[in-house]
């Protein structure tokens, strides 16, 4: 049985992992912090955070000094609640917005993954000569400028072993894309996004499905993932259940 603990380390490890080979990324690991970035303007890609279940504000003073010399949007992320001296820490560097971020798991035997069979065929694994394909169809599904994600998925990304990204295709045009993380027996779920004029048919879904079932048969005995508000309902539906609710500051 794949404990909360593997999860989250396993969470702490893919991220390090993927600022290691994405071209504009960095990271630095401090006893029980690490400094995360990936480069993309955007706050929960680039990260102070503490790998503890009991965080302390003075192990993450050098990993939020570095990550906010790179003058991104960035954020500071604790495992369960932050005590008051982490919110002072966060204050003190401008990120006042508290936000909960559910850590959700789910071992290979709860699953359910259920999808259309019309997306069964429909949904591929890529390689690094379709990631400025992937990462365009990732900013339209947020719907972001197309170079807000910059090279996050170039370079080495789509290359690396267990790093798997996804498109799904409708009448020969790309409409959405997901990406995977594995590491030995666990799977982390990233960046699902559908492009708005193909929502609201089950895509979602099958694209879940088909990263989850593709880690589960290459060897994952769970998969972990932070869901958006909107996403939790879908993912609980598919048998992941809450394990942890973390903490973030950001700026705004």
């Amino acid at each position: 049985m794949v404990t909360v603990d593997r999860a989250a380390d396993a969470w702490f490890d893919a991220m390090a992992r993927w600022c290691a080979v994405t071209p504009q990324g960095w990271y630095l690991e401090r006893g029980e912090a690490l400094a995360l970035v990936t480069g993309v303007r955007n706050p929960s890609l680039n990260l102070a955070v503490s790998t503890s279940s009991v965080p302390r504000a003075s192990a993450l003073e050098e990993a939020a000094l570095r990550v906010r010399g790179y003058g991104l949007p960035w954020s500071i992320m604790v495992r369960g609640d932050a005590s008051d001296a982490i919110g002072e820490l966060a204050s003190w560097y401008g990120l006042t917005r508290r936000v909960a971020r559910p850590f959700m798991t789910c071992p290979v035997a709860g699953s359910a993954l259920r999808f259309d069979g019309e997306w069964r065929t429909r949904i591929r694994a890529t390689g690094p000569a379709e990631s400025s394909t992937l990462t365009g169809v990732l900013a339209d599904g947020f719907g972001l400028r197309t170079d807000s994600f910059g090279s996050l998925m170039g370079g080495d990304v789509l290359g690396t072993h267990g790093f798997t990204g996804y498109l799904a295709e409708k009448g020969g045009l790309p409409v959405a894309t997901g990406f995977t993380m594995r590491d030995g027996d666990a799977a982390g779920v990233f960046t699902i996004a559908v492009l708005r004029w193909a929502r609201s048919h089950g895509l979602g879904r099958a694209v879940a499905a088909k990263m989850l079932a593709d880690a589960f048969a290459a060897g994952a005995k769970t998969a972990y993932l932070h869901p958006s508000a909107m996403a939790r309902p879908l993912f609980e539906s598919m048998g992941l259940c809450l394990a942890e609710t973390w903490t973030a500051f950001t700026s705004h």
